[in-house]
């Protein structure tokens, strides 16, 4: 039965709009993106046929162009308005987390972080750059490797926070197995650069590693 068919208090967009976001199931959320199923399923029976072949919202969120595409109900016109949507809750993370007078929540740093570099398909490794009040200056992504690792040199780390005139940086780098758990590589480049980025008088506030599940943060740890 088509949605339109439905009682108002049962639709999608309705119940969006009367009790939030939250109150709808990933299947709910994704019938109001794709607006329409396609014969014999509703877009909310069509949302959920494509949640399973995705394993659930994350795979569907992080599938390539192609597997996307060439699903039915689906496409390349669909795969450009979710792109545009992840780009949009990106940058909204970033306002939020580079507005006002200082960087003050671990929690948002580690929301923007995962969502920037949980997906990536290799290893990443990226700085936030702070001033001397801890205000953001700049995000970049430095080294880029394999699945298995990212090779990362302490001496250009040390150069970008100097042309950037840094006070203080948090660095992170993504497992893209999911396993959140640092490695003893891990702890040892996380010294390094602790000590490299000391020498000039820049302090290493973090580093998080990324993956499924909660980002670890090495300075909980006792590392930094």
């Amino acid at each position: 039965m088509s949605i339109r068919l439905w009682p108002a208090e049962e639709r999608p967009r309705e119940r969006l709009i009367q009790n939030g976001p939250a109150s709808l199931s990933d299947a709910e959320l994704l019938a109001i993106f794709l607006r329409t199923g396609r014969k014999g399923l509703s877009a909310v029976d069509l949302a959920r046929e494509l949640l399973s072949s995705f394993d659930g919202l994350r795979g569907l969120l992080e599938a390539d162009r192609d597997s996307f595409a060439a699903r039915p109900g689906l496409g390349d016109a669909k795969f450009a308005q979710l792109q545009a949507v992840l780009e949009m809750g990106r940058r909204h993370l970033w306002e939020s987390l580079s507005r006002g007078p200082a960087l003050t929540s671990p929690l948002q740093t580690r929301d923007y972080l995962a969502a920037r570099l949980r997906h990536e398909p290799h290893e990443v490794f990226a700085c936030i750059f702070l001033d001397n009040r801890h205000r953001v200056i700049r995000f970049e992504e430095l080294f880029r490797g394999t699945i298995d690792g990212a090779a990362v040199y302490p001496r250009e780390v040390v150069k970008k926070a100097l042309a950037h005139n840094a006070a203080a940086v948090i660095i992170a780098h993504n497992h893209p197995s999911g396993v959140t758990e640092p490695s003893k590589s891990d702890e040892n480049l996380t010294k390094r650069l602790q000590e490299s980025l000391n020498l000039v008088d820049i302090r290493l506030l973090d580093h998080l590693v990324i993956g499924d599940g909660e980002p670890v943060s090495l300075a909980e740890r006792g590392v930094v």
